[in-house]
């Protein structure tokens, strides 16, 4: 005795199950009565017609038919087995059309196969419907489809997944796709650079290109004795960064974090520091007088608590800057654009400011010791009582 799985030929539904035994009259006579109908003909699930019951086994799928016409159960039922190619990109892909309709059926695909014809696919010359999309990224959403897993082969990009699965309408899986891509994105890095690393960004370019340090994080580094002229750090952050005797001539420090950093003997010809934030930096013996007359440009900047003691400065800009209690002892000052600057409590013992422009700057309590040149009172308008001279 064999247990099988009796089908009306061109039907794979309503199937039911039997045993059979004895010889091929009594197995028809088995399929009669279970099918309703007269059975006179089995084939199996190639279209094979059966003559002998040793040819059957256990488990097998048997089609029953009514005729002696045989007929290939593979292609009879069109409602339920509805088999057709995609040619996507050059690549077939042979699926179902329940597999395109029914799990996503408002998909691109589902409204494009849900009846025969009515979209208007073109078709290729063996019958495959021609749709032009990239068969790697179009293999996973066939997929999807088949069985509901998000699935990406190695050497598969997600994005082109991801852009495969929007166009087609699967908003599902567009939405695990797009969790998928930000959970391998790495963490953001903002660490600082090392000097190991900078070095190597120094050794890679020419002299003569400009390196763009915009932004970039540099909090705490070693960047002493470096040749760093002409360098865009604009917005970076060099807070507490070692800058000594560094060449930064003509570079670009524009509202960049230079809080506590340490400049001393900096060579900064024509250096850019326009609203810079360098509170409580040093930045003793610095030149920033350019004899090519270039200007340093520190309008706006904050320095607040510096100390600048015996730096070149002729000619530097400190409009409107704040130096409230910084030092700058025996600095050279000539020419300097000091106007609308807050001087409070500066100590500028032993300076020499011929020709500065001090108009409405703030001297409150700033200390005028020992001055190289008189400082006359047409060049401030702003003195207040206690300031010592």
């Amino acid at each position: 005795m064999k247990r099988v799985t009796l089908f009306v030929n061109g039907s794979s539904t309503n199937g039911k199950v039997a045993a059979v035994f004895g010889s091929m009259e009594d197995v028809l006579s088995v399929a009669s009565v279970k099918l309703g109908i007269r059975a006179s003909c089995v084939y199996n699930g190639n279209g094979g017609l059966i003559d002998d019951v040793t040819l059957i086994r256990d488990d097998d799928v048997l089609f029953v038919s009514e005729d002696d016409e045989p007929q290939d159960p593979r292609v009879a039922d069109h409602t339920h087995t509805d088999w057709l190619t995609l040619n996507v990109g050059g690549r077939c892909f042979t699926t179902t059309r329940s597999t395109l309709v029914s799990k996503e059926p408002e998909s691109m695909l589902a409204h494009m196969f849900r009846e025969k014809d009515v979209w208007g696919n073109k078709r290729d010359s063996r019958g495959a419907y021609l749709i032009d999309r990239s068969p790697d990224y179009f293999e996973p959403i066939l997929n999807y489809l088949r069985h509901g897993q998000m699935i990406i082969n190695d050497g598969i990009n997600p994005r082109g997944v991801l852009e495969e699965a929007r166009f087609f309408g699967i908003e599902p899986l567009a939405e695990q796709l797009e969790a998928l891509i930000k959970a391998s994105q790495p963490p953001e890095d903002h660490s600082p650079l090392t000097r190991k690393e900078f070095v190597r960004f120094l050794l890679a370019t020419t002299t003569k290109s400009e390196l763009r340090c915009q932004g970039l994080n540099f909090s705490g580094a070693d960047l002493s004795r470096l040749d760093l002229r002409n360098i865009n750090f604009r917005l970076a952050n060099l807070r507490g960064a070692n800058l000594k005797h560094s060449n930064l001539s003509g570079a670009n420090l524009e509202r960049a974090d230079l809080s506590n950093a340490c400049l001393d003997g900096a060579n900064l010809q024509g250096v850019k520091m326009l609203c810079t934030n360098a509170e409580g930096a040093t930045l003793r013996g610095c030149n920033f007088e350019d004899p090519a007359g270039g200007k340093a440009n520190l309008e706006g900047a904050n320095l607040k608590g510096v100390d600048m003691e015996g730096s070149q400065m002729t000619g530097i800009n400190l409009r409107v800057a704040t130096l409230k209690n910084a030092t700058l002892k025996n600095c050279n000052l000539r020419g300097a654009t000091l106007a609308g600057t807050d001087l409070e409590n500066c100590d500028l013992s032993g300076c020499d400011l011929q020709e500065a422009n001090l108009r409405g700057s703030n001297v409150k309590g700033a200390i005028f010791q020992e001055m190289l040149t008189p400082l006359h009172m047409s060049q401030s308008v702003r003195f207040y009582v206690g300031c010592p001279f």
